[in-house]
């Protein structure tokens, strides 16, 4: 089974002297749409590090936080985003590749979580990203 396209990580200078606290990869291959890393991501500091260590941590992530990662990173009160590719992308790559659309909205981290400090995309590593989606969504077709 392919792995989806995204990652992430969550890296805060108040814990590990500016060393990864937590890795996650895409799980939703699953059968659980709901396994984004970004997602797992605000899960995991709420129950281990402290509000103030959480308002420190850096999210960095190969795509822009869909809507429900964006209202749980700012429920639980990360600090800044980086992700690579935008929403807006990433819309486009499935819909030029044909996947099926998703089932909610590609909207701007800023648009769900307003006080969010975001950085991206990051051009020089968006080609990379792209060519994540076009191997992920080519075998599931042929799947």
């Amino acid at each position: 089974m392919t792995r989806p396209p995204c990652t992430g990580f969550c890296r805060s200078s108040s814990t590990c002297s500016g060393g990864s606290v937590r890795n996650r990869h895409n799980e939703v291959a699953s059968g659980d749409r709901t396994r984004h890393p970004e997602f797992e991501l605000a899960r995991w500091p709420a129950a281990h590090l402290t509000p103030e260590q959480r308002t420190a941590a850096t999210v960095y992530t190969s795509g822009e936080h869909c809507p429900m990662c964006a209202a749980a990173h700012a429920w639980v009160g990360l600090g800044r985003i980086v992700y690579v590719a935008s929403s807006e992308q990433l819309v486009a790559w499935i819909d030029e590749l044909g996947a099926p659309a998703p089932p909610v909205c590609g909207l701007r981290v800023n648009e769900v979580a307003p006080g969010a400090v975001v950085e991206g995309p990051v051009p020089e590593l968006v080609t990379e990203v792209r060519d994540l989606h076009r191997r992920f969504h080519g075998a599931r077709q042929r799947d």
